[in-house]
């Protein structure tokens, strides 16, 4: 059952309509896969991070895995100290794999971004950032058993008659975001922005075009749809120290479209060193093809700040089966960023 599951699930990711993006639960740990204004928006001169997500582990012996790493720099324009204006530059890898046959997407994107203070104080930020990438998708076939291949007896150990594509595509592909920061106390921000990812909409087919004397014929015509996606986040005061951080996401890819909002609770371990704990509930309702909504899953989170590191764990409990069998679709992630040269004082940097 677990084999046929798993059959099912890729031939519909590699070879059926506009598949929907992967994605991550903490999308802050994550910025340059989340808009690429948030490339060097941040309290600091540069920052590297990496995110990991294991994802159907108690449904698959091998499951879903996907990980991101980046790294962006933060430089001030020169001249112009009394706006802060700055510029990013931002290198993102990403990859996606699908355990037991192997169908893996790899990308490398260089962004680049553009924040344009507001006033003197920099209390207010306008951003806008773009992003190139270059996508690489694969599927070892040899992973795969087709009926013909089944010998009668004991498994599926004769060749089969499939007419089967090449097993490697790339594309390139644009992304592009803005981003809109203001300050409205001492220790409240917000922050507000908009994306989409896939402006060009590649064709994502592995069957390759045909060349006819009529002309090119599209062996296969299967456009990635283009993601919008939208963020918000505000930080502000409870009590003397602590503060509340709502936040949300919402992405609309095709016929999908998805809701990730939550809030943490952010606890300073002392007074002035800038250590804390974040600790906070989440939820992820859905809508797809059929226009059906529903609550796929709810989230739990842990961070911890700690001298220019942050450490974010997260466990979602996914709360529509795939199986009769009820069995659950847990997904566990983990991501840790620095920040070099970070100030500790300031609040203007999304941390989770």
């Amino acid at each position: 059952m677990k084999k046929i599951i798993l059959l099912f699930l890729v031939c519909t990711l590699a070879f059926s309509a506009n598949a929907q993006d992967q994605h991550f639960t903490q999308f802050y740990a994550s910025p340059l896969t989340l808009n690429p204004a948030m490339t060097g928006n941040f309290a600091g001169r540069y920052r590297v991070g990496m995110i990991y997500r294991d994802q159907w582990r108690g449904v698959f012996d091998q499951p879903y895995q996907t990980f991101s790493a980046a790294v962006d720099v933060r430089f001030d324009v020169a001249g112009n100290s009394r706006y802060r204006d700055a510029v990013g530059i931002g290198l993102m890898f990403f990859n996606d794999e699908v355990g037991g046959i192997d169908f893996e997407t790899n990308q490398v994107a260089l962004s680049g971004s553009f924040h344009k203070a507001l006033g003197y104080e920099g209390s207010q930020t306008l951003s806008g950032g773009v992003q190139l990438g270059l996508t690489k998708r694969g599927v070892i076939y040899d992973r795969l058993d087709f009926d013909d291949e089944f010998n009668s007896i004991d498994g599926f150990t004769l060749g089969t008659n499939e007419d089967l594509p090449p097993n490697v595509i790339s594309f390139s592909d644009l992304n592009v975001g803005l981003n809109y920061l203001i300050q409205l106390g001492k220790k409240t921000v917000l922050n507000v922005g908009a994306s989409m990812h896939h402006v060009l909409q590649p064709n994502i087919s592995f069957y390759p075009t045909i060349e006819t004397p009529a002309g090119p014929i599209a062996g296969g015509d299967n456009k990635l749809f283009a993601r919008y996606g939208g963020q918000i986040s505000l930080q502000f005061p409870v009590g003397e120290r602590m503060s509340l951080i709502p936040r949300a996401l919402f992405s609309k890819q095709g016929p999908h479209m998805e809701l990730t909002a939550g809030s943490n609770l952010r606890v300073p371990i002392d007074t002035y060193s800038g250590n804390a704990i974040q600790f906070g509930f989440w939820a992820r309702p859905v809508s797809n093809e059929d226009d059906s909504f529903s609550l796929d899953a709810v989230i739990a989170m842990v961070g911890i700040e700690w001298k220019g590191v942050l450490f974010g764990l997260s466990y979602d409990v996914n709360l529509d089966d795939l199986t009769v069998h009820q069995q659950g679709q847990q997904s566990f992630e983990f991501s840790i960023l620095y920040l070099g040269d970070f100030d500790n004082e300031s609040i203007l940097c999304p941390k989770f």
